[in-house]
């Protein structure tokens, strides 16, 4: 089975390959910088020239408990532009894929205090209803356990956030649902495959 959330990655790299012709010819696209982690499986010990051949100069690599990444400030017409040319790039480079685009749309509580500029107190009051008009979006994931997450973009609508905000977040947790499944895709059965496609269109 192929199709819909299965080709999302080939479609953005498509779309971006589609936007650069266009740019090239008309000449006309108004430029911005656009800030985001790429992280990476692979190790990028020894590959640091390569990666800066493939286009990735506007990067700064580095390695976590093993996990290697890539924070990315790059000009494009648009942030889907930008983070569909820095996964073509980096994975020119043989060895190294791209597994996740940060900042995550996941957040945790303190991680929402932290962007909205409030205090972690005032925010456990809005999520458990105490503060406010009882409105606060409710968590995601992790709903019995106390690290719950809440969807950024959901956060962001609710605090009344910029449109440009909130399309960002949207972009980069769809992205993220491509990445996983184009890592899983393979070793899904025909039923996970079935069902997924059938979630994507209900």
């Amino acid at each position: 089975m192929q199709g819909g959330v299965f080709e999302l990655i080939p479609a953005i790299m498509l779309l971006y390959s589609v936007n650069m012709r266009i740019g090239n010819r008309d000449g006309d696209q108004t430029m911005s910088e656009h800030s985001f982690t790429l992280i990476l499986d692979g190790d990028i010990e020894g590959r640091l020239d390569a990666l800066f051949e493939a286009g990735c100069d506007d990067a700064t690599f580095g390695c976590v408990d093993g996990v290697s990444y890539g924070d990315f400030h790059r000009t494009a017409p648009t942030l889907v532009d930008a983070i569909a040319s820095a996964i073509f790039a980096v994975e020119l480079v043989h060895g190294l894929r791209v597994t996740r685009v940060e900042p995550d749309d996941l957040v945790t509580a303190a991680e929402i205090a932290e962007r909205l500029g409030r205090t972690r107190e005032s925010v456990r009051l809005l999520i458990a209803r105490k503060r406010g008009a009882g409105t606060f979006p409710a968590p995601v994931s992790h709903l019995r356990v106390r690290n719950r997450l809440w969807r950024w973009s959901d956060v962001a609508a609710w605090a009344g956030g910029d449109a440009s905000t909130i399309t960002t977040a949207r972009t980069i947790a769809a992205v993220n649902a491509a990445l996983v499944l184009r890592s899983t895709a393979a070793t899904l059965p025909d039923a996970a495959r079935m069902l997924v496609a059938s979630l994507e269109h209900g």
